[in-house]
C-alpha cells in the first residue's frame, strides 16, 4: 500500500504503518497536551497505541487463520480507520471464508475478556501509573465496539465478508460477493448520513466502506469472467525482450522507446532468465556504474505460465508473487508474450462492454 512505512516483520508477514496513521497520533497527542499538558498527552498516545495493539492482533487473528489453509499474509498495514491485512489470494470455499472472517472479531473478544479479568482482579492501583483502570476499561468498551461493529453486515468489513461466505453457499462467488457490496454501500450511505450530523469520522469510514465493496465486486467479476478463459486470450504479443549481459543504457533505451515497463530477459539459450522492472533499472542507475549489466538487478526465480494455463490461475501467481508481468510460455518453452495488470485492466473492460454491445 502507498504511503505506507515497513516498522518490523513478525512471523513472516510485515508489519506496515501508513503515514496517515502517524499524523493521527501526532494530532490526538497535540489535542490531549492542550487539554491536560504533557502527561494527559503522554497517556493518551499510551491509550491509542494499546488500541491499535488490539487492532493488530485482531488482523493477525485473520492472517492465522489464512494460514491454516495455505493462505499467506504479506503484510499488515495500519491505518486511521483500523488494519488491513493482505491476503496472498482469497479462500476458494465459503467456509474457509467464513473462518478467516471470524478469526479477527473472535480476537477481540478474547481481548476483551482478558481485560474484564484483570480489571476485576486489581486492587489498590497506584494512580499514578501508567495504565490505569481507566484506560483498561476504556479499552475494554472499544474492544467491544470494535467488535459489534466489524460485524455489522457492511462489505468489505468483517461481518460483511461472513455475508458473503453465507450467500456462497447458495450463490456464486461473483453473485454473493455483488449482493454483499451492494449490502455494505448501504451501510456506506447510512453511515455517510449520519456522519453528515453528528461525527465527520463516519463520512471518512462511509468512503472506505463503499470504495473497498465496489473493489472486491469488481475483483469477484474478474474471477468469474477469467475462470473461462486462457492466458492466451489477454497477453502481450507484441513486447520487446532483454539478453542477460546487456548494458542499463540498451535497457534504458528499450523504456523509452517502448510503452513497456517490465522486461523479460533471455539468457543465452533463450530461456526466461529474470525480469527487468521499471523500478529496479531506475536505481541501478543511480549507481552510474558501468559494470552492471542487466543481469546483475533482474528479478530472478520469476514464475512462468503457458498459454493454456486458466487466466485466473495466471492472475493467482502474479498476486502471490507481487510481479509486474508474467512470462508466458508456448508449448515449444518459447517466450510467446506477456501477462500484466494493463492486460487484467483492460480484459475487463473489454467483457463488461460486450454485454451492451450485443443488446445494441
Amino acid at each position: 500500500m502507498g504511503w505506507s512505512i515497513p516498522i518490523v516483520r513478525i512471523a513472516g508477514i510485515q508489519l506496515r504503518i501508513h503515514i496517515t496513521f502517524l499524523l493521527l497520533i501526532g494530532w490526538l497527542g497535540l489535542g490531549y497536551y492542550n487539554s491536560g499538558g504533557s502527561a494527559a498527552a503522554a497517556s493518551g498516545i499510551i491509550f491509542i497505541l494499546l488500541l491499535f495493539l488490539c487492532v493488530v492482533l485482531h488482523e493477525f487473528g485473520h492472517a492465522i487463520a489464512a494460514k491454516a489453509f495455505g493462505i499467506n499474509t504479506p503484510d499488515i498495514t495500519l491505518l486511521p480507520i483500523g488494519g488491513v491485512a493482505r491476503l496472498e489470494r482469497m479462500p476458494e470455499e465459503p467456509k474457509q471464508e467464513l473462518i478467516i472472517a471470524i478469526a479477527g472479531p473472535l480476537v477481540n473478544v478474547v481481548i476483551a475478556l482478558s481485560l474484564l479479568l484483570v480489571i476485576g482482579g486489581r486492587t489498590d492501583v497506584d494512580p499514578r501509573a501508567m495504565v490505569s483502570d481507566d484506560m483498561l476499561a476504556n479499552l475494554l468498551r472499544i474492544n467491544v465496539w470494535l467488535l459489534l461493529f466489524n460485524l455489522l453486515p457492511a462489505f468489505p468489513m468483517d461481518g460483511g465478508r461472513v455475508l458473503r461466505a453465507l450467500l456462497a453457499t447458495r450463490l456464486s462467488y461473483a453473485r454473493a460477493t455483488q449482493v454483499a457490496a451492494t449490502v455494505g454501500q448501504a451501510f456506506a450511505f447510512i453511515f455517510g448520513f449520519i456522519g453528515l450530523f453528528s461525527n465527520p469520522f463516519l463520512i471518512f469510514i462511509a468512503l472506505f466502506v463503499y470504495i473497498g465493496a465496489s473493489q472486491e465486486a469488481a475483483v469477484a467479476q474478474m474471477r468469474d469472467i477469467t475462470r473461462r478463459l486462457p492466458v492466451s486470450s489477454a497477453m502481450v504479443r507484441d513486447f520487446r525482450s532483454l539478453p542477460i549481459d546487456a548494458t542499463l543504457e540498451e535497457a534504458a533505451d528499450a523504456l523509452i522507446a517502448t510503452s513497456q515497463h517490465d522486461f523479460p530477459v533471455l539468457d543465452q539459450s533463450g530461456g526466461v532468465a529474470g525480469v527487468l522492472t521499471r523500478h529496479d533499472l531506475i536505481s541501478a542507475l543511480r549507481k552510474n556504474d558501468p559494470a552492471i549489466r542487466v543481469g546483475d538487478v533482474m528479478r530472478r526465480d520469476i514464475p512462468v505460465v503457458t498459454t493454456g494455463t486458466p487466466f485466473n490461475e495466471a492472475f493467482r501467481i502474479m498476486q502471490e508473487n507481487n510481479l509486474p508481468a508474467v512470462p508466458v510460455l508456448d508449448g515449444m518453452k518459447r517466450l510467446v508474450g506477456l501477462l500484466t495488470p494493463e492486460n487484467v485492466t483492460e480484459l475487463m473492460m473489454i467483457h463488461s462492454a460486450l454485454p451492451r454491445r450485443r443488446v445494441s
